[in-house]
């Protein structure tokens, strides 16, 4: 990812810190999915000791993880779009993610919904006999009138949902090849502390008044809308940012006002009951706020390259792959010990990143299996 020259503003360098921004994502991303094992939200399985303690450090980082990671492709896919909408870009992406999504739901996903109609729907059966059920599309899993989609993309919806949004860009593009540099000019212009932080906020606070309530989240890409006009946003965002310099180097120059305010809307939010008429603003407030302190931090303190990013850089997306999969058969190769989460949850994550990245390191070195880990050649 290129860097804008400070005259200019035009991207000539790569963006160091976006890769390093990424590659810290990911691993908040897996801490937060052990959280999930011991919280009372929904998830595969559950630990026995799961709680309420954990919930509001994960509401740390819950309202934003992801939007940061849609701003980041955003930038990356508008990067590659800069000599213009070409097929063989289409092609190549298209590729990147959905060669890696199909292996996932094929080979990685299985063993997730195998112990989970274990623990939520009884299933007795060995993995084997879950299989036949889960490649054949079995719609017997119910329980509340709710019944688990089979075959399922679980963790990896990131990647349908990226590529989405990079072929409605890919088309913007096509049809009017200036059309983030116009976007990029206008931002320009209007670009002062009260547009770049105000406008954002209640934009978010309008869509989740509207659509939160009506359309929750399920990741299932066709009626999940409130999900995407967030990371839709976040996604052509990022894609404007990449034209240009000027948000970044705002981002870093109020990096400290801006966490402050995340911080203290999260603890406004852990204070207060839900449901709250302030809950949207405060939520409105950390989602942004929050995104802007990570991008402004990351500006400032991680512009830099060494050996280890362009390494940790391919190996983000194979951990991501890995990860969910090998939290969940952890935790259950794990219950019998009976640890307490305060033992459990750091050997879960340190598992998850080691075998991850182990998995990583091994399909490194089979040329005809990079593509379907997301592996660039």
């Amino acid at each position: 990812m290129a860097l804008a020259t400070p005259a200019t503003g035009i991207i000539k360098e790569r963006l160091f810190f976006l890769d390093w921004l990424r590659i810290a994502a990911v691993v908040v991303l897996v801490l937060y999915h052990v959280g999930m094992y011991y919280v009372n939200w929904d998830f595969h399985v559950k630990s026995p000791f799961a709680s309420a303690s954990l919930q509001p450090w994960m509401r740390l980082t819950s309202p934003w993880r992801m939007d940061l990671l849609f701003m980041i492709s955003g930038t990356a896919t508008a990067l590659l779009l800069k000599a213009g909408a070409t097929a063989d870009i289409l092609k190549k992406r298209s590729r990147f993610l959905l060669l890696p999504l199909l292996c996932g739901v094929v080979l990685i996903v299985p063993p997730q919904s195998y112990f989970e109609v274990v623990q939520k729907y009884a299933f007795n059966g060995g993995f084997s006999d879950f299989l036949g059920f889960y490649l054949s599309g079995h719609k017997g899993f119910c329980n509340n009138g709710r019944c688990l989609i089979l075959p399922t993309w679980n963790h990896l919806w990131f990647l349908p949902y990226v590529w989405c949004y990079t072929l409605f860009l890919w088309t913007v593009v096509k049809i009017k090849p200036d059309a983030l540099k116009l976007a990029a000019s206008y931002l320009d212009r209007w670009l002062n502390p009260a547009v770049m932080l105000l406008v954002p906020i209640a934009l978010i606070c309008v869509v989740r008044m509207l659509l939160s309530a009506r359309f929750p989240s399920t990741h299932a890409l066709f009626d999940d809308w409130f999900n995407h006009s967030i990371y839709l946003g976040m996604f052509l965002t990022g894609a404007v940012l990449a034209t240009h310099d000027l948000v970044w180097s705002a981002a870093a120059r109020w990096r400290w006002a801006t966490l402050l305010l995340a911080l203290v809307s999260w603890l406004c939010l852990i204070a207060i009951q839900p449901g709250k008429p302030w809950t949207y603003l405060l939520l409105g407030v950390q989602q942004w706020c929050a995104v802007l302190a990570a991008l402004g931090f990351a500006k400032q303190h991680l512009n830099v390259d060494h050996p280890a990013r362009q390494h940790l850089s391919q190996a983000v997306f194979p951990i991501y792959i890995f990860h969910q999969t090998v939290i969940i058969v952890g935790s259950q190769l794990l219950l019998p010990l009976r640890w307490s989460p305060a033992v459990e949850g750091p050997v879960l994550v340190f598992i998850a990143l080691v075998v991850s990245y182990a998995g990583f390191v091994l399909i490194r070195q089979v040329t005809w299996l990079r593509p379907w880990f997301g592996i660039k050649s």
